[in-house]
């Protein structure tokens, strides 16, 4: 499966944003797997598709499950978000159980408290969120929580340029009374420049104007993701202003700057494809800004029609990878980036290219299964859109069995961390 969008969930007939310009052309091939490898795509800028990798298996379990009452479009207050005690992925084990599908077992109440740290990790289970595709948002969200029949604790926005976020409706959306949800934000500061005049203060400005709209109108903590997906975009020839260093800088810089201007609030998030086929590029370790500047590592994963369970999804190396001996995503991440960051699936999908409806349900019903061998990651979030054929069918809700399966899996305690309120 190619991934849909370069920029998220706004695309219009043309296969562009209604809210900005079409980004630029990327150029690049796509490996062909042999017939066994259990490939993943992940997040693709302009066309290009990006393999991922995945291995392990395990159970799924977690805190109190609550899910809050339908909103009301007509209110908007402000609830702050909170943020509670640091820990660090290696100490957010979940200690507790819960009855999954299936399985007989009772629930229980974990035995410690759980908490959110101060980069918004939960120390118990791991946030449920969601990217929509269509427009006006607001409807468009909460048609999206109607249908999987829960609120979302995550709502993934993008933007670029010279826009200035989060925006009012993006506020409202966060503070919306019953269902607080926490904002994703996700940012390309480059759109007209390169990433080397970013690193060089080409953005400053703005980046100053952004800092005092967000001191002045959202405290709140919220993840902020600069230029996602940079893989396909890196051109290591002197002066093209996109080498993988030319990345590095140019992150290092945005996050300095927003810290230098007082900017606390901030979750920076770097994002990768997570695709096998650029971790062996000599320049890819070289694109990481740094755990300094970095506070969780995103990456983006969509499943092809040989994928079938989320082991597949998250942590298998292609043949030729696993032959140089690099490990799949997940575990090449906490091995070569850091040990400590949690990890979020910025984005993920099940499509509809195996033409079988009972695959995206299996894959939704693995993730209750094996969710608990991947501790670090703490956030999941859906890319939900009809691609069509090229891409693929990531709606939850292209089958009745597809709708089911991720209605039940977002039941479940360990994807219902209780949402902070500053």
């Amino acid at each position: 499966m190619i991934s849909p969008r370069s920029d998220g969930p706004r695309r219009d007939g043309r296969g562009r944003s209604p809210e900005r310009a079409p980004a630029r052309s990327s150029r690049g091939t796509f490996p062909r797997l042999s017939k066994p490898a259990l490939a993943v795509v992940a997040g693709t800028s302009c066309g290009v598709a990006a393999v991922l990798v995945a291995l392990n298996v395990g159970d799924g379990s977690g805190q109190a499950a609550r899910v809050a009452q339908r909103p009301d479009p007509r209110q908007a207050s402000q609830s702050p978000i909170a943020a509670g005690p640091a820990a660090t992925a290696e100490q957010d084990r979940d200690r507790g159980t819960a009855t999954l599908p299936g399985s007989g077992r009772a629930a229980t109440r974990p035995k410690k408290r759980c908490t959110v740290d101060k980069v918004l990790a939960p120390t118990c289970g791991a946030w449920w969120g969601a990217a929509v595709n269509t427009y006006p948002q607001p409807a468009a969200l909460r048609a999206f929580e109607r249908k999987i029949d829960r609120p979302v604790a995550v709502y993934h926005k993008y933007y670029r340029g010279k826009q200035v976020f989060p925006s009012r409706t993006d506020i409202a959306l966060a503070r919306e009374p019953g269902r607080r949800r926490l904002l994703l934000l996700n940012w390309k500061p480059d759109a007209g420049e390169s990433w080397a005049k970013v690193a060089s203060g080409s953005m400053d400005g703005h980046i100053d104007t952004l800092s005092a709209h967000i001191k002045r109108n959202f405290p709140e903590r919220f993840w902020l993701a600069i230029h996602h997906e940079p893989e396909e975009e890196v051109r290591e020839r002197p002066g093209s202003g996109y080498t993988a260093a030319d990345y590095r800088a140019m992150f290092r810089h945005v996050v300095k700057r927003f810290r230098e201007n007082g900017v606390d609030n901030a979750v920076f998030t770097m994002v990768y494809m997570g695709y096998s086929g650029y971790v062996v590029k000599p320049w890819f370790k070289a694109t990481y800004p740094g755990n300094d500047v970095v506070d969780w590592i995103g990456f983006d994963a969509y499943a092809d029609p040989s994928v079938k369970t989320f082991t597949h999804l998250v942590d298998r190396a292609a043949p030729a990878e696993r032959r140089l001996g690099i490990a799949g995503f997940y575990r090449w991440a906490r091995a070569n980036l850091s040990s400590r960051k949690p990890l979020m699936l910025s984005e993920w999908g099940g499509t509809e290219l195996s033409g079988d409806p009972r695959d995206k349900a299996e894959l939704f019903r693995s993730i209750a299964r094996e969710i608990k061998s991947y501790p670090a990651l703490k956030a999941l979030i859906y890319w939900d859109a009809k691609n069509g054929h090229k891409f693929g069918d990531t709606r939850v809700d292209a089958s009745g069995q597809a709708l089911q399966a991720y209605r039940a899996l977002g039941r479940l305690p360990y994807f219902n961390p209780a949402v902070p309120k500053r």
